[in-house]
């Protein structure tokens, strides 16, 4: 079943960001301020169907999820047809809602396998991996994220593309390959993807990505450009709460960061760096006074124990 057709527009969803939106923080999200859907970290499909044994097992463990974050959809990225069809049937064998191709990441290692971004270069590969995934997705609903284009925009060409394997969902990052995030987001372009899907006659939903910094700012989005939904990403740094659109006290937040905290160790520990949690408290811990010293003794951390420990000196003090 098609379960993006279930849910009420405008629909609010979470990016999928590399060594943020691990397994850890999913959990925290959606126990504080859930959003319509989330996404796994990206995961690579060669990886799976070709890496030795104890790289699978890594690259399975990004796959771990709880039923609290349901609708949950897995994204892969690959250049290779017959990988993306293994990996969403292994996707659809774990009981996942969803499968998301990714078309839009800019990382290079990720482009010297003509995967990511540089799909936009083929389309006829990008239209075979979806027709893949869909294949191996079985019943599961196959989506894309992509960019508005490579070295410049090209929506008016690729779009079409996309739209002719009619996938469930494409979500257009306003931004090309070459801007990465160093420009503002040009939502103009998701207001035209909109108006090339109508003209398409396709039932495809169109979201919009880049910039966006709460859910008062995606409804206005929807407003200007009829998208039928938005994806935030970066505004969930330090904010759990972004889509119950809450406004935690000090107290509050820190005591998430010990409980993310606590939550990474558990379920993640044997497989990712400590250092990985680190960028989290930047952004947990800003704006109020003593926050700079906080933060510096946090990153001299290692382990959740320690982190307690000088949160609670902190809060008590």
């Amino acid at each position: 079943m098609n379960f993006w057709n279930t849910l009420k527009k405008p629909i609010f969803v979470l990016a999928p960001m590399a060594d943020v939106t691990d397994a850890a923080f999913r959990r925290i999200i959606a126990k504080y301020g859930k959003p319509d859907a989330m996404f796994t970290e990206f995961v690579s499909a060669d990886g799976l169907s070709r890496a030795p044994e104890e790289g699978r097992k890594k690259l399975l463990k990004d796959l771990e999820y709880s039923e609290s974050e349901r609708p949950i959809v897995a994204q892969f990225f690959t250049s290779h047809p017959a990988c993306m069809k293994e990996a969403a049937a292994l996707a659809r064998e774990l009981g996942f809602d969803g499968v998301d191709i990714n078309m839009g990441c800019p990382d290079k290692a990720v482009g010297r396998q003509g995967a990511g971004a540089c799909l936009i270069k083929t389309p006829e590969i990008a239209r075979e991996l979806i027709r893949a995934a869909k294949e191996g997705a079985g019943i599961l609903p196959v989506s894309v994220k992509t960019r508005a284009g490579f070295n410049k925009v090209e929506i008016e060409s690729w779009l079409p593309e996309l739209l002719a394997e009619e996938p469930a969902v494409i979500t257009l990052h306003a931004r090309t390959r070459k801007e990465m995030s160093k420009v503002p987001a040009q939502w103009s372009l998701v207001k035209r993807a909109v108006e090339i899907r109508n003209s398409s006659g396709k039932k495809t939903l169109i979201f919009g990505n880049g910039d966006v910094k709460n859910l008062a700012e995606a409804r206005e989005r929807i407003k200007e450009t009829g998208a039928d939904g938005v994806m935030l990403g970066r505004a969930i740094f330090g904010n759990p709460w972004l889509f119950s659109e809450h406004i935690p006290t000090q107290s509050e937040k820190l005591n998430v960061l010990v409980e993310h905290t606590k939550l990474f160790e558990k379920l993640l520990g044997n497989t990712k760096n400590f250092a990985i949690m680190k960028k989290h408290y930047k952004a947990y811990v800003n704006g109020f006074d003593g926050a700079g010293e906080l933060r510096a003794k946090l990153m001299e951390t290692d382990n959740a124990s320690q982190v307690e420990k000088i949160v609670h000196e902190f809060l008590k003090a």
